[in-house]
């Protein structure tokens, strides 16, 4: 198991787990304060923004170019944006650290 630390849009942080090789969307989306995923990972409309604390950054892939200008349209993007659906959960994930962006 991979355990997640999730802050809410409310500021509460909580734990969650995950699979290897499971998308990070797919493991945010089961909670009524998840996200809402509305494309079901198609990197198509994201719903499912996070922040991903900065040193977990470099454990993921750099942004793909759709996943890169979907996100640049949005009011609360940042540096350290990125869409849970194209996160890929890996052992060396265990900890990770996020935050569920505000809702656009």
């Amino acid at each position: 198991m991979i355990s997640i630390n999730v802050t809410d849009r409310e500021g509460q942080t909580h734990t969650v787990e995950g699979q290897p090789n499971d998308k990070l969307m797919e493991v945010l989306r089961e909670f009524d304060w998840g996200v809402a995923a509305i494309c079901g990972g198609m990197c198509s409309c994201a719903t499912c923004h996070i922040f991903v604390e900065d040193e977990w950054l470099e454990t993921f892939p750099q942004r793909e170019m759709d996943e890169e200008e979907l996100l640049e349209f949005l009011d609360h993007f940042k540096p350290n944006s990125r869409l849970s659906c194209q996160l890929e959960l890996r052992e060396k994930h265990d900890g990770l650290k996020v935050t569920l962006a505000p809702e656009e």
